[in-house]
């Protein structure tokens, strides 16, 4: 009911914001409330709200999405340098010094040779993720790569995972002006109401 969109020949295309509906501001509420499905306004308050609550349902995945992305983001930048580091590295005889996450915060020192191949962890972060470590048995599922093609695999998802987020954000910039826009349609809805009650009062008094 309170998506709408408005298509002509000469309309420059909108922005697709991850299938959220258009909140269409209420101008005139007499002709609005004419609309067939507006027969009370305790209806449209009802369909408003539930509208209300969809943008809210949104507000709340975009934002967990926003945040994983945000954590996501400097780990790329982070492995990204560890495999600059190993590039400058790989030409000498000199051993790397580093720390293994064992586990929880417990942390092993070790040396590692140089070396031109690196293992990235695969799953649900794996490319976006891109943690990088010596070719190793570990119960998790890890992929070798030369180090050339790690570092352009995770340039590659470092600039998908920014855009991603830049995408984000204006989604729920838009997600906000639509919570703002349905709000002022209920509270005009709610006026129209009081007014609409207020005038009928008088002449049930006099009858």
């Amino acid at each position: 009911m309170m998506a709408a969109t408005t298509e002509s020949c000469n309309a420059v295309p909108k922005k697709a914001h991850l299938g959220i509906p258009e909140a269409v501001f209420v101008e005139d509420v007499d002709a609005f409330m004419k609309l067939p499905g507006n027969e009370t306004s305790d209806m449209v308050l009802k369909k408003l709200d539930e509208q209300y609550q969809k943008y809210k349902f949104m507000e709340l995945n975009l934002g967990q999405k926003k945040r994983r992305l945000k954590g996501q983001i400097p780990d790329i930048k982070r492995t990204l340098e560890i495999l600059k580091h190993m590039q400058k590295k790989k030409e000498t005889t000199d051993p790397m010094e580093t720390r293994f996450l064992l586990a929880g915060n417990l942390y092993c020192k070790a040396l590692v040779p140089p070396t031109d191949k690196v293992c990235l962890w695969l799953g649900d972060t794996a490319a976006q993720r891109g943690t990088v470590h010596r070719k190793v048995e570990q119960a998790n599922v890890m992929l070798e790569y030369d180090i050339d093609e790690a570092q352009a695999l995770l340039e590659t998802n470092l600039s998908t995972a920014t855009r991603n987020l830049d995408s984000l954000e204006e989604d729920l910039d838009f997600l906000r002006d639509q919570f703002t826009t349905t709000e002022v349609n209920m509270a005009r809805v709610y006026n129209w109401d009081v007014k609409r009650r207020s005038k009928d009062e008088p002449s049930k008094s006099s009858s």
